[in-house]
């Protein structure tokens, strides 16, 4: 895994483009093979038996999602979330600085597609690698993320740009805190007041409002044992491993979120209501009707 990293990462800090494709194509193909289960092979169609050496004598493979608990087990994902944990392999810190490359090339359609594949593996990375979210308390990262909701990038860019935002923040209110810090609520309702943004990027921006609108989870009330990784404990605790690892990565010694980091329901409220009218209905709208179901951000 270290060798396919390497070369991916080589690949993604250059300035050629291709090899930029290349490197994007290498880190997706890396984080399928970790997600997904290899099925029963069916018989290629007649049109594909050309390719035959590339699909082993003319047979396909299905694959499907793995569940939590069996990835949690999987020795490739255990594997691949040790890597994580140190900076030198770190996959969301090179592709942070892959788009910061992009950003400062030529504006295009083919570099907005190198933008929009960078943005897909970077939502995959802080998926799987929650810890790695940590990297966006820094106000270096969280102004390349807002640079990117600009109105001179494309509807394609602003929406995945808004999911990586959103990933970037869930469980995660260090982040929040930089995300308001850097202006980050004047910038989405910018663009969701602006008549040139798409319908289809303010719907995701109503779909953001009411993620930030959320209650914050607050402080566990037990610390968390330290260990060097959450996953030396059962696949059911997982996601609480995660979350325990993510704080620990924080600098949190209590083994939860710090309450200096948490605002409430109604502080949100306050701060999003300087830049846009008519909060209160969408606070009203997100108690009655819990589009998130009962998840904290």
């Amino acid at each position: 895994m270290e060798a396919l990293l390497s070369l991916a990462f080589d690949n993604i800090a250059s300035k050629d483009t291709a090899k930029i494709r290349k490197g994007l194509r290498q880190i997706e193909g890396m984080l399928a093979q970790i997600c997904l289960s290899s099925g029963k092979s069916k018989p290629s169609t007649p049109s594909h038996r050309r390719n035959a050496s590339a699909i082993n004598l003319g047979e396909q493979q299905t694959y499907s999602p793995k569940k939590l608990g069996a990835l949690a087990e999987d020795p490739a994902f255990r594997e691949f979330f040790r890597l994580q944990e140190g900076f030198e392999w770190n996959v969301a810190i090179r592709l942070v600085d892959c788009l910061e490359r992009l950003l400062g090339m030529q504006s295009n359609g083919q570099n907005d597609l190198l933008i929009l594949s960078a943005l897909s593996n970077l939502q995959g990375l802080l998926l799987l690698h929650p810890p790695s979210r940590t990297i966006f308390g820094r106000e270096i990262y969280m102004n390349m993320l807002l640079d990117l909701l600009d109105p001179y990038n494309c509807p394609a860019i602003q929406s995945s740009t808004l999911l990586v935002l959103v990933t970037s923040l869930l469980a995660t209110p260090q982040n929040t805190r930089t995300f308001e810090n850097t202006d980050g609520l004047l910038t989405v309702t910018s663009l969701f007041k602006s008549e040139e943004t798409s319908q289809n990027v303010k719907l995701k921006l109503l779909e953001f409002l009411y993620f930030y609108l959320m209650p914050e989870a607050p402080p566990p009330t037990a610390s968390a044992p330290s260990t060097a990784m959450g996953l030396q404990r059962s696949p059911t605790k997982l996601t609480g491993a995660f979350e325990r690892r993510n704080s620990t990565v924080s600098g949190d010694e209590g083994g939860g979120v710090s309450k200096k980091n948490i605002r409430s329901q109604e502080e949100k409220q306050h701060m999003l209501a300087r830049y846009l009218n008519n909060v209160e209905d969408l606070v009203q709208d997100l108690r009655e009707n819990t589009p998130f179901g009962a998840v904290a951000c």
